[in-house]
């Protein structure tokens, strides 16, 4: 007697072959570039502010920075110390700035690669992508 199970069972032994398709890219979209981009850029921003406050907190914990300010003052009249210049609210607003600058500029930088390469494909034919169906 024939069974689901059976049936199943030929079906899964059988194995279908691998279809295999090659396809050209031949244009990015404009504004896709833009958006997936400016995604990137904000996970970039992130990490940015992420790892300042770390580097920071790390530096501190360690007292590098009162061993920094030791090492100045050897040398100089003891006016100028790294501790005024290095406080929390200080490495924040100088990561944010540096995480916005580099938000504009992947922004930028995404939508200017997918123009060049809009462009090149006019010269190149476009670039050659195989995909296969297992």
């Amino acid at each position: 007697m024939s069974t689901v199970a059976d049936k199943l069972a030929k079906k899964s032994s059988h194995k279908t072959s691998a279809k295999q398709v090659r396809l050209r890219l031949v244009y990015i979209d404009f504004w896709s570039a833009v958006k997936l981009s400016f995604l990137a850029a904000i996970a970039i921003a992130i990490v940015t502010v992420v790892s300042f406050v770390l580097v920071f907190l790390v530096l501190q914990a360690t007292g590098l920075i009162t061993r920094a300010d030791e090492f100045f003052a050897s040398f100089s009249d003891g006016s100028f110390t790294l501790g005024q210049f290095l406080s929390l609210p200080q490495v924040l607003a100088f990561s944010a700035v540096v995480a916005i600058l580099n938000l504009v500029v992947v922004t930028v930088l995404g939508a200017v690669i997918a123009g060049i390469y809009n462009l090149a494909v006019k010269v190149t034919g476009g670039l050659l992508v195989g995909f296969t169906s297992n």
